[in-house]
């Protein structure tokens, strides 16, 4: 058996960042760990946020169900984060229906890409 643990996620404010993927994902709130704060998913990984002066954009892509995706877009939309149907950004505003699901992108405030989808690529 392999499976994902955790991982560390650098943000210019660990505090702020990890706050905001809880709000945006409907999360519980993050908990120390060490110096890190700790948001974990239903599937129990961890995302480890740690301050860093430099932070290096990266991907992280969550699979969520069909009864969360919309809460989750709706806080997107709440907040005025723009989002997009694709990661090159093309299609500003929309959804994708990919693998007969749906998912979008948008950026956290280090400027992540993060992704939702209700449907494993490859699924459908």
């Amino acid at each position: 058996m392999v499976e994902l643990n955790h991982t560390i996620v650098k943000s210019r404010d660990k505090k702020s960042s990890a706050e905001f993927l809880c709000r945006i994902l409907g999360l519980e709130p993050p908990k120390p760990f060490g110096h890190f704060l700790t948001v974990t998913l239903d599937n129990g990984v961890s995302l480890d946020y740690d301050d860093a002066e430099v932070v290096t954009p990266q991907h992280y892509a969550f699979l969520v169900s069909d009864e969360a995706f919309d809460p989750i877009l709706a806080r997107v939309k709440a907040e005025h984060i723009p989002f997009w149907a694709d990661p090159a950004h093309r299609r500003p505003q929309e959804i994708n229906t990919r693998d007969h699901g749906r998912g979008f992108y948008f950026r956290d405030p280090d400027g992540h890409q993060l992704e939702v989808l209700t449907r494993p690529y490859g699924s459908g």
